[in-house]
């Protein structure tokens, strides 16, 4: 490896460390009704979110609330000393990809089958806190 890759690799391997995420692989929930649930929160402060996530009637909702969670643990484990009240976190960034899709034969009339695709999804929360400039 050279020089410069390397240490573009350190400044990146930096930068990641003072990123707060959490991550969901292959939830057997269609990516597209993850994503709805997704929408809900993505902006939104911390506390608000998992009040959001809570109450919401979807199922998608416990999953994403337990992510959420996920996040937040792991933001307290880099930031011992400051309360969660104080530090303004939200949501930054909330992305859902497809994952792996199973495919299943169901049968049909007439000597025929049907594909079913079940579908999973990868979720992926970070949180950042909210900075105000003062100018």
């Amino acid at each position: 490896m050279g020089a410069r890759k390397r240490n573009t690799a350190n400044e990146r391997k930096e930068a990641k460390k003072q990123q707060y995420f959490a991550s969901l692989k292959d939830c057997p929930t269609s990516p597209r009704k993850m994503r709805l649930v997704a929408d809900m929160v993505r902006g939104m402060e911390v506390n608000r979110a998992l009040d959001v996530l809570k109450f919401s009637s979807k199922e998608a909702s416990r999953k994403v609330e337990k992510l959420l969670m996920s996040a937040l643990a792991n933001w307290q484990a880099k930031n011992e000393g400051v309360r969660l009240e104080e530090s303004k976190l939200y949501v930054k960034n909330i992305s859902v990809d497809s994952g792996r899709i199973l495919k299943r034969l169901r049968p049909a009339p007439q000597g025929r089958a049907h594909r079913i695709r079940k579908r999973s999804n990868h979720v992926t929360v970070s949180l950042d806190t909210l900075t105000t400039v003062n100018e």
